[in-house]
């Protein structure tokens, strides 16, 4: 395997790079879109700071349905799109973004989720200190909760890799195009078990350092 895994080095970090810059636009997006897709969404609902039913629907609507799409049909169905945003439907930067709007849905839920996890007595508190809105939601409410914002980041990034691994079908390339092709397709075995593996150790290893940052940020 080792042999085979040497041959092919070129190509496999290659895709490794593929693959981190489609997770890292992906990334990007959920932290600079989805994070406030997620608060707008808990502080839009009944019985919060902004209650705005209107716009809780709206917002509550567009993410049900960019995560109810199968997501390979969602990447062909972005295809127009994709095209319309950056020139081409084919290669990294095209596949990268179906992927982004994807990565801001699943965020902006592990956000509201996060944020409702915070006890109902830290707003109450907040209140009786005569905090503003706006103070209640920077300085009380996200910090309070960002211990899960950090889990639900580290556990969206995993979501994320999965997905990257569907891209090969629109040329997006990364480890999942070059298991099929050079792994899967030429039968070479070794090859995709090599990659599988990588990738658990990549998972793993986001995995414990999302726990361990969680961890240390949470002062309850």
């Amino acid at each position: 395997m080792l042999e085979r895994v040497a041959q092919y080095q070129a190509q496999i970090t290659e895709a490794i790079a593929e693959t981190f810059i489609m997770v890292g636009i992906s990334l990007t997006a959920a932290i600079l879109l989805g994070l406030p897709l997620g608060v707008l969404l808990f502080f839009s609902a009944k019985g919060q700071l902004y209650e705005n039913r209107f716009w809780h629907q709206v917002l509550n609507g567009f993410v049900n349905i960019i995560r109810s799409f199968p997501f390979l049909l969602f990447v062909v169905f972005m295809i127009p799109v994709t095209r319309w945003l950056v020139g081409t439907a084919i290669g990294t930067l095209a596949a990268s973004v179906p992927l982004a709007v994807v990565s801001l849905a699943i965020y902006s839920r592990q956000v509201e989720q996060a944020l409702h996890d915070v006890p109902r007595g830290i707003l109450e508190a907040a209140r009786a200190m005569g905090a503003t809105r706006l103070q209640i939601m920077f300085k009380f409410l996200l910090v309070e909760a960002r211990s899960g914002l950090i889990l639900g980041l580290t556990n969206s990034m995993i979501s994320f890799i999965s997905y990257s691994t569907v891209m090969g079908v629109v040329g997006g390339g990364g480890v999942g195009d070059f298991a099929i092709r050079y792994g899967y397709q030429r039968f070479e075995t070794e090859l995709m078990l090599a990659v599988i593996l990588l990738m658990i150790v990549i998972v793993q290893f986001i995995q414990l350092f999302g726990s361990l940052l969680s961890r240390w940020l949470d002062k309850r």
